[in-house]
């Protein structure tokens, strides 16, 4: 195991015991509630780029840090902060349909959570997608020196590719599925443990990269 690894894998403990242990818990998620967006920003920004790091480091076999990574972790909290508003949004808005006869199962929490899970992710995940692939490709070509319009970044996305797999494989087969156990959780929890998933899906998708022989890192960008 190397020393990055060791690094890793204590950092993310330590994380772990912030909101296992109630003396230190307790105190975030109060702040959290009483600043729901710096909240969503500040444990997207982290967990979620912990997640792309070592996703890249399984695809790749190195720790890839530069100053990109701290670019990508503020695109990274912006997305924190679009959950933070859209999760009551969706879990809520799927209930009040429950209640009018749009959806069924009335007071069903599970079907709520799926409900909503389901429409966020259908509706909601895509354009948010699409605003981090484009982010990334925005950061790359900086770094690059080239020049950097959005005209010649939406020319370079694969969409066939970028929609089949991320819009539809990973919202449908993972994120649904995931979101919907979010929903029946707490609602002051909800945010911090999709952020934890965000670690676990650059994991995932860091194999299968390393499976496909896709360039390591293509997936995890294109994956939120």
């Amino acid at each position: 195991m190397k020393k990055g690894d060791i690094v890793w894998g204590v950092l993310l403990a330590g994380l772990l015991a912030l909101f296992l242990i109630p003396f230190t818990r307790d105190p975030i998620l109060s702040a959290s509630e009483t600043h729901p967006y710096i909240g969503g920003f500040i444990k997207f920004a982290i967990l979620a780029t912990m997640g792309d790091i070592l996703g890249k480091r399984i695809a790749s076999g190195v720790y890839q840090l530069s100053t990109q990574v701290l670019l990508r972790s503020i695109v990274w909290g912006i997305i924190g902060c679009m959950v933070t508003l859209v999760f009551p949004v969706f879990m809520g808005g799927a209930g009040a349909a429950q209640s009018g006869g749009l959806l069924p199962f009335a007071g069903v929490s599970f079907v709520q959570a799926l409900c909503g899970s389901s429409i966020m992710n259908l509706t909601f995940a895509p354009a948010m997608n699409t605003f981090h692939r484009v982010m990334d490709m925005w950061i790359e070509a900086a770094a690059a020196k080239e020049p950097v319009t959005l005209k010649k970044i939406l020319e370079k996305i694969d969409w066939v590719s970028f929609v089949t797999f991320n819009w539809l494989k990973v919202g449908i087969f993972f994120w649904i599925p995931v979101h919907t156990i979010v929903f029946l959780l707490p609602e002051n929890i909800r945010v911090i443990v999709a952020a934890f998933c965000s670690i676990a899906l650059g994991i995932i998708l860091s194999f299968a990269s390393k499976k496909s022989n896709t360039p390591a890192g293509m997936t995890e960008k294109e994956a939120v």
